[in-house]
């Protein structure tokens, strides 16, 4: 959470995008040119990037085939995108609540269930050990059945989970609110990972990146609402049953909007629209299946070094808001007891402030195509703002703890949908599922390690101490992140066949004759 971030839909494909763009491949035969054969500017940067060509090479009728169909499809915005968009950021948000509605309040529910604060700590990580081992069959599922059958799943699931907890109302019955959040875990495997494939599939080159960040900006609203919501519906009260009749009246609200927006994904949500947005997509659509090996796919991306380093770089960052997001009603209360219902707000300012941080930049994204400047400024602040968060905490004036937490969550939550959009253009033509399900799993391991390395220290060395943990790694990320090279390959995808529309509008007014190229050596 911003739990984000795993046409029909489109799967992973072996071909090299900025090839596909330039109208050849190895081994396929291209548009005819007058003069030496010489190859494209993108296929030498394809070449370069060492995306496997030898499964292209197998099958060159079908590439070229998908090429010219690629070529020739019509590229049309559909009106239903952004009821699409709207409706899987309500479910994600739906679940993201009920992920953080127990940390939000930790303190009660450690009264009411008679545990420790650790074990309603887990009911938090479960999200994040759920989805590592879950995400390599979701994406499979992806790939084999589609986007439909994926939201179908997640937002079923989330209702399920919420209706289960309706049978936890009594303090010995800790073990179901356990299977019932264990369940709403596995939904969230159906969604984290969604925003960039489906801004992807729906969306032109032009608002790809703010569709992306509406898509994330219903999770992290969900973080804001479990910030806010339970401190008031579940006051911290002495009365067993009085607790538990509050407890009830926020499980029942959550099942009815968890059950509402299933029926609305039955009924709205679809695979794709009837024509791809963008001519990236055109030319994903357009790959027939058998050149797609799933193996394949997740080897390319794990030898991508750019990928990998922000693979890192992302699971440093987000997993230091998980564990911010975890341990701040414990954080706020040690410093400020009794403040249950300001310690929910400071969270709210985190995550509504990240929502304007994310909105900013997805519209900057899709205007200056800036992505690894971005990013890298995004992160430096993010550090800066953890900085002040840890030194002002304890300082015992709330208002100036709301100001540093709102300037970090501007940043920290700003950042998740920018390594969503950075990871889709690093990783082009591989599934934006593939790439963003890969970045939420190193989200998920080191979530799971600050979460319990920052309680562990906070418990013997004071919240200072904890906090300065996160810095620590922030600073780390910080420098990974300014090693990354910014290859671009879906913004030369589009640009590429942009220009071989027009070419092959000009070839159309006569004929040509020479051999294309079929190498990628050579200037």
């Amino acid at each position: 959470p911003s739990r984000a971030g795993p046409g029909a839909v489109a799967p992973p494909r072996a071909a090299a995008a900025s090839e596909r763009g330039a109208g050849g491949r190895a081994g396929a035969p291209g548009p005819a040119r007058r003069g030496p054969a010489r190859p494209s500017r993108a296929a030498r940067a394809a070449c370069a990037a060492g995306l496997v060509q030898q499964e292209l090479a197998a099958a060159p009728g079908l590439a070229a085939a998908g090429e010219a169909a690629a070529a020739t499809a019509e590229v049309r915005l559909s009106r239903r995108r952004w009821a699409v968009v709207l409706l899987f950021s309500s479910y994600s948000l739906c679940n993201a609540f009920q992920w953080i509605q127990y940390g939000s309040i930790n303190n009660v529910f450690v009264r009411f269930y008679g545990v420790s604060a650790f074990a309603i700590d887990w009911l938090s990580m479960s999200y994040m050990l759920t989805y590592i081992p879950l995400l390599f069959p979701v994406a499979w599922l992806l790939d084999k059945r589609g986007l439909r059958l994926i939201a179908l799943a997640g937002s079923a699931l989330n209702a399920l989970g919420a209706w289960v907890k309706l049978g936890s109302l009594k303090p010995h019955l800790f073990p179901i609110t356990v299977l019932g959040q264990v369940i709403c875990s596995l939904a969230q495997v159906f969604i984290l990972g969604m925003p960039s494939h489906i801004a992807s599939v729906w969306f032109g080159s032009r608002e790809v990146s703010t569709a992306c960040s509406i898509a994330v900006f219903g999770n992290q609203l969900g973080i804001a609402v479990g910030f806010l919501v339970p401190p008031v519906l579940v006051p911290n009260v002495e009365d067993v049953e009085k607790l538990a009749y509050h407890i009830s009246i926020m499980f029942f609200m959550t099942a009815g909007v968890a059950t509402a927006l299933f029926i609305l994904v039955v009924i709205v949500f679809k695979e794709k629209p009837p024509h791809p947005p963008s001519r990236a997509q055109a030319l994903i659509q357009s790959r027939p299946s058998e050149e797609y090996s799933y193996v394949q796919s997740i080897l390319r991306l794990l030898r991508n070094a750019n990928f990998l380093l922000l693979m890192v770089t992302y699971g440093l960052n987000t997993g230091c808001f998980y564990a911010l997001s975890t341990l701040l009603n414990r954080m706020v209360i040690h410093h400020y007891p009794g403040e249950e219902v300001n310690a929910g707000r400071i969270g709210l300012t985190i995550i509504l402030s990240g929502m304007a941080g994310a909105l900013i930049s997805g519209i900057w994204l899709d205007r200056t195509k800036t992505y690894k400047q971005t990013t890298l400024v995004v992160y430096i602040m993010s550090l800066v703002g953890m900085i002040a968060y840890t030194f002002t905490l304890s300082l015992g004036h709330l208002w100036v703890v709301f100001v540093t937490a709102g300037m970090l969550g501007f940043f920290m939550t700003g950042y998740l949908p920018l390594g969503f959009e950075f990871a889709a253009e690093l990783t082009y033509p591989e599934s934006e599922g593939t790439s963003s399900g890969l970045l939420n799993v190193a989200a998920q391991i080191f979530g799971i390690a600050f979460t319990i390395g920052e309680g562990q220290i906070m418990d013997r060395f004071g919240t200072k101490a904890g906090n300065l943990f996160l810095c620590s790694f922030l600073l780390l990320g910080t420098i990974m992140t300014a090693f990354i090279k910014a290859d671009l390959r879906r913004q030369q995808a589009n640009l590429d066949n942009e220009q071989t529309v027009i070419r092959s509008g000009e070839r159309s007014e006569g004929p040509r004759s020479s051999s294309a190229p079929t190498g990628c050596s050579g200037r």
